[in-house]
């Protein structure tokens, strides 16, 4: 089945930044609706940032609205997640997403549309 990747997560300090990559095994990007998730301690996983299969379309929680970037490049069928001026309670598990629908706004931020889902990397921001 589809397997999606996701590396350069690490320790870092508040303030630090980092990019998050995720590699699909199969031509997804591009083709498939493509977000970011996460799950910090305690936490419910939580919608960060997508962009949408038709357009390239990117869309962020507010929590990450000016500070993060999602990107996509098609033809290494990877997306990226730029995380910029991090804070501590930006500390959970990352994950990718991808999911064959072009959904709407609302919607996007339902992890239950998903199809796919990589294992995730850890992202701990330390103050």
């Amino acid at each position: 089945q589809v397997q999606l990747e996701e590396s350069g997560g690490g320790l870092v300090q508040a303030g630090d930044s980092l990019r998050l990559s995720c590699a699909a095994s199969e031509r997804l990007v591009g083709v498939y609706t493509m977000s970011w998730f996460r799950q910090g301690p305690g936490k419910e996983r939580e919608f960060v940032a997508g962009t949408r299969r038709s357009g390239g379309s990117t869309y962020y929680a507010s929590s990450v609205k000016g500070r993060f970037t999602v990107s996509r490049d098609n033809a290494k069928n990877t997306v990226y997640l730029q995380m910029n001026s991090l804070k501590p309670e930006d500390t959970a598990v990352y994950f990718c997403a991808a999911t064959k629908m072009n959904p709407a706004l609302s919607a996007l931020y339902s992890d239950s549309i998903y199809d796919f889902w990589g294992q995730g990397t850890q992202v701990t921001v330390s103050s």
